[in-house]
């Protein structure tokens, strides 16, 4: 036994299958952090609005990590409980159930290539039938029209997938599928929550959904068995062997279990490059009218499935990098708090980052970016300010949809993300929603929510209550602006986003 008694204690191992590389964390029994392995991927972009993954490479990354972390702990595989998986949602790869290997690359969830084809399943006279039973709107951000894409540029194809010689998986079915035997009777399964972002699932049913699976013209024979986020899948067969594969999620979902979001009304912000805010609604699923997408949070085992409204903003982060790399106003990331610190307000500038349209809860692709208000006496410190406050306002349009939803409204916002490190920023979140905002010590919160299912799962934690007591708090802010102050802020930011719509449509000349 090692010194400090590890040899006799029990961990679970979290795998962070992520957009730009891949990441595998050790977590013991308190939910804290013992060892991290991290390897990037390449990210391959073959034509306009292309953008893909090497599948196989992906799949090499994770396997070799797995012993990685396992060794840097200090801890022998027999240790590891079980794993769970966190994965970027809706990137899609085909691969022969035979050889194993992709027949092609993995579209990846920020590819545009579909959109000619969804603006022809849009013309359909049962197009409205998408949405009421996977409770997604029709958008080529989703997996099933890129499996449609995939399987209409190959008959041959097209004819594998209907024999079931080609199957189709988001990152966590090929991950599983391979590290449980692969072509060697490897386990074909997806989860709840990534299967609800296919728009194959029945949101009601938890199963694929022949209506829509005609809809798309996607086979049955190649999708994967849906099952709940925490229950053993199977067990690994690549060295280190055995160990249980014992939990599943999208990547956001696993950050509303990381949060411990267990409850109808608890929500939680991840700020990245884009921002997810998910607000679970509890066991039944609440159809949004105001722009959001209704998903699956997750389900534990034969528990009932609890139900989420998201909201995704397209530009948080990445506007930060624009003001870094493009403009060259600052030199790092986190030198915007300074620069915005050096001044108390905007000065009457608002900044709406289209730079790829407008997502939830407006949702105008055709829509650019806008800077308005400017005058001469705008600084740099105002331009860094307002391109803060933007995060801020464009939060706060998807907690007032959310709010109008459920008609309940928000009593705290647990927020996760890189950007959260800037503590203006949090503030301004927190006074353009008027409830707190709360940052977890454990900063990790997808990889902990993949750690806390599979434990579940295996029987490390007992239940559910047991892991709240596991959270500890980082920060908290509270709102500092009167409610007229924000309510007059947000009006204004709200004009400069109407400014930003029909900016791709062909108005003609200008007459003169």
């Amino acid at each position: 036994m090692s010194a400090d008694g590890r040899a006799s204690n029990r961990y679970v191992l979290a795998i962070d299958q992520g957009t730009t590389s891949s990441r595998a964390i050790v977590y013991d029994a308190a939910g804290q952090l013992v060892s991290v392995a991290q390897r990037e991927h390449r990210q391959l972009y073959p034509a306009a609005g292309h953008v893909e993954h090497d599948a196989a490479e992906v799949r090499r990354n994770v396997e070799g990590l797995i012993g990685r972390v396992i060794s840097a702990a200090g801890i022998r595989s027999r240790q590891v409980v079980g794993i769970g998986i966190a994965n970027q949602r809706e990137t899609t790869v085909l691969w022969d159930r035979r050889t194993g290997r992709p027949v092609r690359n993995a579209i990846v969830w920020q590819d545009t290539r579909t959109e000619d084809l969804v603006a022809r399943l849009a013309q359909r006279p049962d197009m409205d039938e998408v949405q009421a039973r996977c409770g997604l709107p029709l958008l080529n951000y989703f997996a099933a029209p890129r499996i449609r894409w995939l399987l209409d540029s190959d008959e041959r194809l097209r004819e594998s997938a209907e024999r079931g010689e080609v199957l189709f998986g988001t990152m966590d079915s090929w991950l599983i599928w391979n590290l449980t035997g692969g072509a060697n009777g490897g386990v074909h399964v997806t989860d709840v929550t990534n299967a609800g972002r296919t728009m194959l699932m029945n949101l009601h049913t938890l199963d694929w959904d022949e209506r829509l699976l005609e809809f798309f013209a996607i086979p049955r024979a190649m999708l994967p068995e849906i099952r709940s986020n925490a229950e053993i899948y199977g067990h690994t067969t690549i060295e280190p062997s055995g160990i249980p594969i014992a939990a599943a999620l999208g990547d956001q979902q696993a950050a509303l279990f990381g949060h411990t979001c267990f409850a109808a009304g608890e929500a939680k912000c991840t700020y990245g490059t884009g921002s997810f805010l998910l607000s679970n609604t509890g066991t039944a699923p609440v159809r949004s009218g105001h722009g959001l997408l209704t998903t699956v949070a997750f389900r534990i085992g034969d528990e009932p499935a609890h139900y989420a409204l998201e909201g995704s903003i397209a530009s948080t982060g990445s506007l930060v990098q624009w003001l870094r790399d493009r403009l060259g106003l600052i030199e790092s990331a986190p030198e915007i708090e300074t620069l915005a610190a050096t001044v108390t307000d905007n000065g009457g500038c608002y900044v709406v980052p289209a730079f790829s349209g407008l997502f939830a809860p407006r949702w105008h692709a055709e829509a650019r970016g806008v800077i308005a208000g400017l005058t001469s006496y705008i600084t740099r410190g105002h331009l860094a300010r307002a391109v803060l406050e933007a995060t801020a306002w464009q939060t706060r349009e998807v907690v007032d949809a959310m709010n109008a939803d459920t008609g309940q409204a928000l009593r705290e916002l647990r927020v996760d993300g890189g950007m959260t490190s800037n503590n203006l920023l949090m503030q301004q979140i927190s006074d353009a929603l008027g409830v707190p905002v709360e940052r977890p010590l454990f900063a990790e919160t997808v990889s902990l929510g993949a750690a806390y299912a599979a434990g579940l799962a295996v029987g490390l934690w007992p239940d559910m209550e047991g892991l709240r007591r596991n959270r500890h708090t980082a920060a908290r802010w509270h709102p500092a602006l009167t409610a007229a102050d924000r309510d007059r802020e947000y009006r204004h930011w709200s004009r400069a986003a109407a400014m930003s719509y029909n900016w791709t449509a062909d108005t003609g000349p200008t007459s003169g």
